[in-house]
């Protein structure tokens, strides 16, 4: 069964909180997805990913450009497994399909945002309704991540 994990960001941006994640993901030899609503989020995070820390980058590549299928992280605004991820991101407001086929599924949604707040607490019970085991993480004032349910 998919572990499905929903990470609430209530001390560190997005920006902050992912590449760590999205490297303890490919240390563990999966291929990830990114999922999110907008094309200029997949911009920023596509700059951020190379650039987000002086002495290292996370290879990836976004749906938009070559060798999709072959990318270990790809950013996309596809619902479709486009790189035959093993584990799926979901940002923004970004919905899930085929829940089945993921490893793992992590919702990341920023706290200061009703509209993600609400689109995160709808996913939780569509999921919980179908029978699904899901974990609540949410940030502590250092910005690591406590599990709450």
């Amino acid at each position: 069964m998919t572990e499905i994990l929903f990470y609430h960001l209530t001390e560190k941006t997005l920006e902050d909180a992912l590449p760590p994640l999205l490297e303890k993901s490919l240390e563990r030899g999966w291929r990830v997805a990114v999922q999110m609503q907008s094309a200029e989020l997949m911009e920023a995070l596509d700059t951020l990913l190379w650039t987000y820390r002086e002495d290292s980058f996370l290879p990836h590549g976004t749906d938009d450009g070559d060798h999709v299928d072959q990318q270990s992280i790809l950013l996309t605004t596809a619902a479709e497994n486009l790189n035959s991820a093993t584990v799926r991101f979901l940002l923004e407001t970004a919905a899930p399909i085929e829940v089945e086929t993921y490893t793992r599924m992590v919702f990341m949604f920023d706290g200061h945002d009703n509209a993600q707040l609400d689109a995160a607490r709808a996913q939780w019970k569509v999921l919980k309704a179908a029978g699904h085991d899901l974990t609540y993480w949410q940030q502590d004032a250092n910005g690591r991540w406590q599990k709450k349910a």
